[in-house]
């Protein structure tokens, strides 16, 4: 709660923080919306302003009522994010939530892929207002290099300077905004939502232009994803600010698109209206500030990658993959994995479409389709609260209508590359179900006995002088949610694999948790000091080491006198020398035995290829190698019912 409370509170410094973490993606938008609306046609100034009322209607609906004032009020102990919404919501009866937060995670991360290429690219090819020609994917490929690369050794020193960058970035933003408007206020009367009617009723490619306008709140879902970083209330405040500064330019490129009437974004210096707008003096200043608060858009996206696919870990929707925790900021971790596989992505992105005009024709599609998502999550949310019914349904309805409108927009995306971030959405979604489903067969099919059958059995083999010791301590981690059972394969590996003799038994257990940072544990002394449970309750957003948390477990203990770890070998005995602790873990194998439906042949088939690429089951919980067994069991899920096979004389 304290945490809570700190991220919460509003000062300057926070104020200052949340505008360097949370607005890189959607500060960075004036880079390249306008462009996308033009392109190469005749500047049409009913056109002009029909966009410029659609996008600040859009930052207002979209934005500033759904994510700032509702979606932010789903907070999950201070998280936020699709799958922070989805461990509210699946409380419910309704199991079936899990699909549009699979859908909405997945279409998160991939559109992702495009938002550093498109927004390092936008930002790079002002430098052809000197040099026409320039080829810029060697630099933006350079840039995204040295981003990716900076991410193991943590973020924390740079983020120091994420704020007042960022600040800088927006004020130059407003600043540029009123130097074009001092021209022609005229532009002001688009703030008439009358002129986004006009634009989709009597142009014919004005629904078209609806998915360039798009482009201007793709920034909102990351914006709810951020949330634990610096508090809802801190958003709120800043985003006026943010807000202002966005629409100030806005608008200024729109008065000064509107003087140019007539003429064509290839007649000047620079064929992105962002930077033709601005005095040339000021150009080279405009590009380096809007490089710099492009990298720091791209830092906030793969931060949130991170931090997705580590929450996806934890639900079970995603193999176990070494994380790696650079620095003590709460929240931020680097996963190598993704990291390298994000690379490979953005760098594909911009060889592929090598301009940022490109990319704006792919850019898009996919993330409209996690906002679709948050939206039914954000409806059960609201019925759970017990928020008014008419008021549920009325906005419920309105933002349907408005995302399946900008989604009819944005398909028309899919032949001009949206198909690239669709089909990567399409294989994260196969991963995460894959997991989803095999971990449910295998739950189906684990066969479980009352430990109490097998308490005394256990406590002979400790007893058992004839053979000799195991390990002093000996700890099974277990997936048994009830303390009273206990996996056969357990007492299977104990008793008969190879009869491991030890003077106390240990079974832990890890339970993920619907709150993001809980940390507990329950002590259940079995059978006196002689078999022992221990049951962690986590939160999505720990990490899951065990050997760390056990190890604490045990001094508490200890210190409460409930357990005496002194070897119980009579020569360590006497120096108190503690005894050793060797843990097991079981991983399955799929059993040759089976006789398995297709569909479900299929699943097991594809996750056990997929685990051969994730962590081993004692490093994904934090064991240390020296200290750990592995034993690998066949699963077998179902035998065949009749082998047909007969005795002859």
């Amino acid at each position: 709660m304290e945490n809570q409370h700190n991220i919460n509170k509003v000062t300057a410094g926070t104020l200052l923080v949340t505008l360097g973490i949370i607005y890189g993606d959607i500060g960075t938008s004036p880079l390249y919306v306008m462009s996308a609306i033009f392109g190469k046609d005749p500047i049409n100034a009913d056109i002009v302003k029909g966009a410029i009322s659609a996008i600040f209607w859009t930052l207002t609906l979209q934005t500033t009522l759904k994510y700032v004032i509702l979606t932010l009020r789903a907070d999950n102990k201070g998280e936020g994010g699709i799958f922070s919404l989805f461990t509210l919501v699946k409380r419910t009866k309704y199991k079936w939530l899990l699909v549009p937060a699979i859908i909405g995670g997945s279409a998160l991360l991939a559109d992702g892929i495009i938002t550093p290429p498109i927004s390092v690219s936008a930002a790079v090819e002002g430098l052809r207002f000197f040099e026409p020609g320039l080829n810029t994917v060697p630099i933006v490929i350079g840039i995204l290099c040295g981003l990716f690369f900076l991410q193991q050794f943590g973020t924390s020193f740079i983020g120091k300077f994420f704020g007042p960058l960022m600040t800088v970035w927006f004020l130059m933003l407003g600043v540029l905004g009123v130097y074009r408007l001092t021209g022609d206020w005229s532009i002001l009367s688009s703030l008439n939502p009358y002129y986004t009617y006009l634009l989709l009723k009597t142009h014919p490619s004005g629904f078209l232009i609806l998915g360039a306008v798009f482009l201007c709140t793709t920034g909102a879902e990351a914006l709810y994803s951020d949330l634990g970083h610096c508090g809802k209330q801190n958003i709120r405040i800043s985003w006026v600010f943010v807000k202002s500064m966005l629409v100030l330019n806005y608008f200024g490129q729109g008065a000064w698109l509107i003087s140019q009437q007539g003429k064509t974004m290839d007649m000047f210096k620079s064929t992105n209206p962002f930077y033709a707008m601005m005095p040339e003096s000021f150009v080279p200043y405009g590009i380096i500030i809007a490089t710099i608060a492009a990298v720091v858009a791209s830092q906030a996206l793969i931060s949130g990658s991170f931090t997705l696919i580590n929450e996806a870990m934890r639900l079970s929707l995603w193999p176990k993959v070494e994380v790696k925790y650079p620095s003590v900021l709460r929240g931020q971790l680097y996963i190598p994995s993704l990291n390298w596989l994000l690379l490979s992505g953005c760098i594909g992105v911009v060889l592929y479409f090598r301009e940022s005009s490109n990319m704006e024709a792919a850019y898009g599609l996919a993330i409209v389709l996690c906002m679709l998502m948050t939206t039914t999550l954000l409806n059960f949310y609201m019925h759970m609260k017990r928020y008014n019914k008419l008021f549920i349904y009325a906005i419920i309805t309105m933002y349907v209508i408005i995302e399946s409108s900008f989604l009819a927009a944005n398909l028309s995306k899919f032949s001009h590359g949206g198909w690239i971030t669709l089909l990567i959405a399409l294989a994260l979604m196969t991963v995460m179900t894959v997991w989803h489903l095999a971990k449910k067969i295998r739950h189906r099919y684990v066969d479980m006995v009352k430990l109490a059958d097998h308490q005394s059995k256990l406590i002979d083999l400790s007893n058992d002088e004839s053979l000799s010791k195991y390990a002093t301590h000996l700890v099974y981690m277990t997936s048994a949610n009830n303390p009273e059972e206990i996996e056969a394969k357990i007492i299977y590996s104990i008793l008969q694999k190879r009869p491991k003799r030890a003077d106390v038994y240990w079974f832990v257990h890890v339970d993920v948790m619907n709150e993001p940072y809980r940390m507990d544990y329950k002590v259940t002394h079995v059978a006196g000091n002689d078999i022992i449970r221990i049951d962690f309750r986590i939160g999505f957003r720990v990490a899951p080491k065990v050997n760390l948390l056990f190890r604490k477990v045990v001094e508490d203990l200890v210190n409460r006198k409930e357990v005496d770890i002194t070897s119980r070998y009579e020569s360590l005995n006497k120096n108190n020398v503690i005894g050793d602790f060797k843990f097991v873990v079981i991983e399955k194998i799929l059993s040759y035995e089976n006789d398995l439906p297709f569909f479900e042949k299929l699943i097991l088939n594809v996750y056990f290829f997929l685990k051969r690429f994730s962590l081993s089951e004692a490093k994904a919980f934090g064991l240390d190698s020296s200290s750990v067994k592995v034993e690998k069991f066949p699963m077998v899920v179902s035998r065949p019912k009749d082998l047909n096979l007969r005795r002859i004389e």
